[in-house]
């Protein structure tokens, strides 16, 4: 096992032999890696944290630290992180809170970077990306495939839906809408289909076309949206767009259009 002589890795943790614990890193109690991670140096975990195997994590970040709500009184809560990771420098994640769950999670083939903060019952979902100080309030929801762009804050138990792309420097106080480019001048707006996105990730034209009329009627059509919705369901659903009307219904904290 590589294990610098300055680290500090406490007698409860477990760490497999293919992992490298660089310099200055300190593993507390209850913390669990898997394969073939790599710690670079000054990396801070603290447990009950599970991690997955090869994830790179860069100095200076804080992983699996008490939650930062001042109802939190020392619960055994967790933090769970998936595999094929990269969580750059000053990234700071923080375990769940029993009243949200008791679990803050990360999927798989996320890329955090620099100076990003995933607050307390968080779920991060596999391939998003979370650029440079991207902080995410307690109990935000990010999909799969979602970025959320440079010094973006995120409010309390916002959902951002799937494959959608936020601007760097938008504040995010309602659900980001699934498959949309979201961004702001004064304040924050969708304004329309993360062609680009998705064309990379594999959508075929018909898709697109789908998709692109059903933005058509949420915002560029007279519709409010109540008639948006019962436009969409009285015309032959996709896939893509049962689960847009879906993620709307379902809404909790009003959507940004």
């Amino acid at each position: 096992m590589a294990i610098h002589p300055t680290a500090v890795v406490d007698e409860k943790a477990t760490i497999p032999a293919s992992c490298k614990v660089g310099p200055y890193c300190v593993i507390g109690p209850n913390v669990e890696l898997g394969e073939n991670c790599e710690l670079i140096s000054h990396v801070a975990i603290y447990g009950p944290t599970k991690i997955g195997s090869n994830n790179r994590i860069f100095p200076f970040t804080a992983l699996g630290i008490e939650p930062q709500d001042t109802s939190y009184k020392g619960d055994p809560t967790r933090l769970e992180i998936g595999d094929n990771n990269v969580i750059r420098e000053s990234v700071t994640i923080n375990r769940g809170t029993v009243k949200g769950g008791g679990i803050t999670r990360v999927g798989s083939h996320i890329l955090i970077m620099a100076y990003s903060h995933i607050g307390h019952d968080c779920q991060v979902g596999d391939h998003a990306m979370l650029v440079n100080a991207a902080t995410l309030a307690g109990h935000v929801t990010v999909e799969e495939w979602a970025v959320v762009g440079a010094m973006c804050p995120v409010h309390q138990f916002v959902r951002i839906g799937r494959h959608a792309y936020i601007g760097g420097g938008t504040v995010i106080t309602q659900d980001v809408l699934p498959f949309s480019m979201t961004s702001a001048k004064r304040e924050a707006h969708a304004y329309g289909l993360n062609k680009v996105g998705l064309q990379r990730r594999g959508f075929s034209e018909d898709r697109l076309k789908t998709l692109h009329r059903a933005y058509r009627y949420l915002l560029a059509a007279k519709m409010n949206t109540s008639q948006a919705i019962e436009k969409l369901k009285a015309e032959e659903q996709t896939e893509d767009v049962r689960y847009l009307v879906e993620f709307i219904e379902k809404s909790e904290r009003g959507i940004l259009k």
